[in-house]
């Protein structure tokens, strides 16, 4: 446990030589983790597929998690945002092959104070579809939520070159994927849709929302669609574990809502009280 000014990696770390590592971003709210279990299921999913041994039991994280949450006082106030990230460790020399590893996992936890903007909920954000589209699994699988992260980063750099606040994607196939840090759903005819989520990380809001509709009797949808769809929607949303669910005003610079829509403002509430469920079972 070290002030932030003083927290360090090895340069020879396998996070930061090659992208090699699985991490997750976690969100305190009344003074518990949300959906905790999720994330830890994903996190030591993702290990296993990278054939990585985090070093810790789930029970010894999530000590070591609430030992940070504890020692920053931070138990009681709102708006933390905690990134939990794990490497394969330190090598021995810059090198792909993980055989040169010479020390157990890096694990580093960082807790912020950092919330939404109110303006951003309500009023929503700017989309930009861009040319870099979401990989094949065969290539780089997007299922793995790594530490390699260039082809978000791309797509973010052409978004915000176009004056938008996020990148929507597309698959290989030209069909809507997800942004390049949050997932995206559209809403048509009282109808919510996402895509197949074949091209995207498992996100644990996104089937939070997805579990909230079904529950709510509201159609949801997991299916491919084009841009061409859209563009024809009624309300637009991307939701991530830091936002949870924010409205998408404008896409391509095609006008979708004047803020929150009617589905959108349901499901925020929805999404909170589901919050509100998991921290206090």
């Amino acid at each position: 446990m070290v002030p932030r000014t003083e927290a360090t990696v090895s340069v020879f770390d396998s996070g930061f030589m090659l992208g090699d590592g699985v991490w997750e971003g976690l969100r305190l709210h009344k003074g518990r983790i949300a959906f905790l279990d999720a994330h830890l299921d994903r996190l030591y999913e993702g290990a296993k597929a990278i054939a990585m041994d985090i070093g810790l039991s789930r029970e010894e994280l999530i000590a070591r998690l609430e030992e940070t949450i504890d020692s920053n006082a931070m138990r009681g106030e709102a708006g933390v945002h905690i990134r939990l990230m794990v490497t394969r460790g330190i090598r021995s020399t810059p090198y792909q092959d993980p055989r040169v590893v010479i020390s157990p996992a890096t694990i580093v936890i960082i807790p912020e104070y950092k919330a939404p903007l109110p303006s951003t909920i309500e009023t929503g954000i700017r989309l930009f579809t861009v040319h870099v589209r979401r990989g094949d699994p065969a290539v780089q699988d997007q299922k793995l939520n790594s530490h390699s992260k260039l082809n978000c980063i791309t797509a973010c750099i052409q978004a915000t070159q176009a004056s938008a606040d996020e990148a929507l994607m597309l698959d290989p196939h030209g069909f809507v994927a997800t942004c390049n840090s949050t997932h995206f759903f559209i809403v048509r005819k009282g109808e919510v849709w996402t895509s197949s989520g074949d091209y995207c990380l498992g996100g644990i809001t996104r089937s939070n929302v997805i579990q909230v509709c079904r529950e709510e009797g509201i159609p949801v949808f997991e299916k491919n669609f084009s841009l061409t769809d859209v563009y024809g929607a009624d309300e637009a949303f991307v939701t991530g574990t830091f936002a949870g669910v924010v409205p998408v005003t404008e896409i391509d610079g095609r006008k979708m809502t004047e803020g929150r829509g009617p589905m959108v403002e349901r499901l925020q509430d929805l999404y909170k009280a589901l919050m509100d469920r998991d921290v206090t079972s």
